[in-house]
């Protein structure tokens, strides 16, 4: 078995080493690439203040680029024995690895892998968030003119669209867009160089790993890098969770929409199952899972919350527990994203459901409106309209004209369109890309 990188003479009880370590290898292996990426960051940083020579720093990064090659390709593993991620890279470098750690601790390399690993699955996530939202664009210019019935109270109520409805999902996910982008520029800060908390008595160029690694700026004051550890991971947890609240709605409204008693859309065959004893049926059952996924992830900032609740600051192993809810909430949520997409853009929709005269009724109030524009007070237009129903004399006008700002005739998706293409500009992307790419090459 390997030694730990603290272990002195006493050897660990083989099952407080099992009890304490965890899960953290598997969840390290989430992290994997980014720590080589901020090792080849510290690296460079340690020759420029005189810790490394340059021939040293030639030999680690060699073997760093090769380690990331080998996480690239699918061929790295932590071994068995091997405490973390951070171990097994060191360890792999060999007698000039050892020099590696020096002005840093796990504390603030954990930091910085987490940071790196939750920014680019924040880019994957607005890739994908951006691209229901085209959907949901789409579809929403697509059926602009179908009407459908809105409700209140799960009572028909009023003339909507399906203009309206589609239209309605994509303008939260922009909103959901805005708190991705806030946490993102949360994350994009740079906490290593805080050590274990307390910073370093070498002269370490904070400034340079900042650059080197792309981020937009430094957490400055290390106390408080260290604190954000667990506060991050909620902050980012909550935007996600935002996203999905947005398609849970948006998934139970198709599931109702669907069933026979509304019959306002229809599923690809592909995207529903069967029963084992009813040969007609056609199950929701990926929007059903996708609402249940999504349930799921908006209960995760709770737990994050729930871990780091009474913690002072300073460094603690409870944190090591957040990863395990933590990293892998990112693919979960983007197969959520990509599975949405897909369901929406093959959707269908029923074109003529007002047809029926069960939803006359949601007529009544641009009868209200129409006598109302033609000198009746409001109010005695709506008494008028309100005793013809009582009577069964009311005769529904189906012509209607909503022509105000986000409205029926007037959806404002350009304007829509418009906040989103401003939000997404916010995010630094390609600085972050460039950055990446000037530490491999």
């Amino acid at each position: 078995m390997a030694s730990k990188l603290w272990e002195k003479k006493t050897r660990v009880d083989s099952d407080i080493e099992r009890y304490t370590i965890g899960r953290d290898a598997e969840m390290d292996m989430f992290l994997a690439p980014y720590d080589v990426l901020g090792s080849m960051a510290h690296a460079t940083m340690l020759e420029s203040i005189g810790l490394l020579s340059k021939q040293d720093l030639d030999q680690i990064l060699a073997g760093l680029k090769a380690i990331y090659a080998n996480i690239e390709a699918g061929n790295f593993e932590i071994e068995d024995g091997v405490e973390d991620i951070h171990s097994q890279v060191e360890m792999l470098l060999g007698e000039v690895g050892k020099k590696l750690h020096s002005g840093r601790s796990r504390n603030d390399q954990v930091l910085v892998d987490l940071r790196l690993y939750t920014r680019a699955k924040l880019q994957e996530v607005v890739q994908e968030v951006k691209g229901l939202f085209d959907a949901l664009i789409a579809q929403s210019e697509r059926y602009k003119h179908v009407l459908l019935p809105g409700y209140t109270h799960l009572q028909i109520a009023m003339p909507s669209s399906f203009g309206l409805w589609f239209g309605a999902y994509a303008e939260s996910l922009l909103d959901d867009m805005q708190l991705l982008l806030s946490a993102y520029k949360i994350v994009n800060r740079n906490p290593l160089g805080s050590a274990a908390g307390y910073g370093n008595s070498f002269p370490l160029n904070r400034q340079l790993t900042t650059d080197l690694l792309g981020f937009d700026s430094m957490d400055y004051n290390v106390v408080y890098a260290q604190m954000g550890r667990g506060k991050t991971e909620r902050i980012v947890a909550s935007a996600l969770a935002s996203v999905a609240g947005t398609i849970s709605k948006l998934a139970f409204d198709s599931c109702m929409y669907t069933s026979q008693n509304f019959g306002f859309l229809k599923l690809a065959d592909q995207f529903t199952t069967g029963s084992s004893i009813m040969p007609h049926k056609k199950n929701p059952d990926v929007f059903e899972l996708t609402r249940a996924k999504c349930n799921k992830l908006q209960g995760v900032p709770q737990q994050i919350t729930m871990i780091i609740n009474n913690l002072p600051s300073g460094y603690f192993r409870d944190l090591q527990i957040i990863k395990e809810v933590y990293l892998p909430m990112f693919d979960e949520m983007i197969d959520i994203l990509v599975m949405t997409r897909s369901m929406i853009e093959q959707i269908q929709v029923n074109e003529n459901i007002l047809n029926d005269s069960k939803y006359d009724l949601i007529f009544s109030v641009e009868e209200v409106n129409k006598r109302t524009l033609a000198g009746t007070p409001f109010r005695d237009a709506y008494k008028q309209v309100g005793l013809e129903i009582e009577a069964g004399n009311f005769t529904p006008d189906k012509n209607i004209a909503h022509t105000h700002q986000g409205s029926i005739g007037n959806l404002c998706n350009e304007q829509i369109q418009g906040l989103m293409q401003e939000v997404l500009s916010g995010f630094s992307f390609q600085k972050v890309e460039q950055a990446q790419q000037n530490l491999l090459k």
